[in-house]
């Protein structure tokens, strides 16, 4: 579905990604490993227009999207659950999630709607609703990205580390409602540091180091440990 061909994006003389290629698949999740300062969160700021790449192209379904503004993109449906949350803190949990679908305003039925289904996906946002973002927990701070992400009905669903900074019972959480959206065949693009945890869910994976893609292939495909061990560590497994 979205297509990354040699995507070079620099912060000002520092070349943070080097020429990565990708694909996206439609349906499935995939997943983009790798150690801090790889360029993971630069890829995905890249994709989402809020950096512009050098050079290279990024389609979705064969339409440009390199160069385009970051609301355009999302009005395409490429929308993004950003790291550490990003919620706003003194708005309503309801009216962040219908911040979500700022790109959809005119179709008032249509977000009622769909704040309905996402208030049901998650009915700790439901118990929560006129409370202010900010005194949520971060495991529900994490739920409302993710919901908010939804209001916008995305096409393709970037979400950046949601593990961050949460508890394992949590991130365990976290990680089921990724996995039922991907059942529910939805395209989500998960760039993720907890590496055991993303492959057990994840149907094709790609590693990224140093702004270069080295690997990608399917979970199964390969010695996880001693892939993750390289990557990670810039040491292979001992035998």
């Amino acid at each position: 579905m979205l297509e990354i061909r040699d995507i070079r994006t620099s912060y000002g003389k520092i070349a943070a990604l080097k020429g990565v290629s990708l694909d996206i698949r439609e349906g499935g999740l995939t997943c983009l490993l790798g150690p801090n300062g790889a360029g993971k969160t630069t890829l995905i700021w890249t994709i989402a227009g809020i950096l512009r790449a050098q050079s290279g192209s990024m389609t979705l379904d064969g339409e440009e999207l390199t160069g385009l503004k970051s609301h355009t993109i999302v009005g395409k449906g490429v929308v993004t659950v950003p790291e550490n949350r990003l919620v706003f803190p003194e708005m309503t949990v309801r009216d962040n999630l219908i911040a979500g679908a700022f790109s959809r305003r005119k179709d008032k039925t249509g977000v009622m709607a769909d704040l309905e289904d996402v208030l049901q996906r998650f009915p700790r946002l439901r118990e929560r609703a006129s409370q202010e973002a900010g005194t949520l927990s971060g495991g529900e701070q994490q739920m409302l990205a993710v919901g908010r992400a939804l209001m916008a009905r995305p096409r393709v669903l970037l979400m950046d580390e949601p593990s961050t900074g949460l508890a394992p019972i949590i991130v365990e959480e976290i990680f089921a409602i990724i996995g039922q959206l991907r059942d529910e065949g939805r395209t989500i693009f998960l760039v993720e540091q907890n590496a055991h945890m993303a492959l057990d869910y994840a149907d094709h994976f790609y590693l990224l180091e140093q702004g270069h893609v080295t690997f990608g292939g399917r979970p199964g495909e390969v010695d996880h440990e001693e892939l993750i061990a390289q990557a990670y560590l810039g040491a292979r497994k001992a035998s």
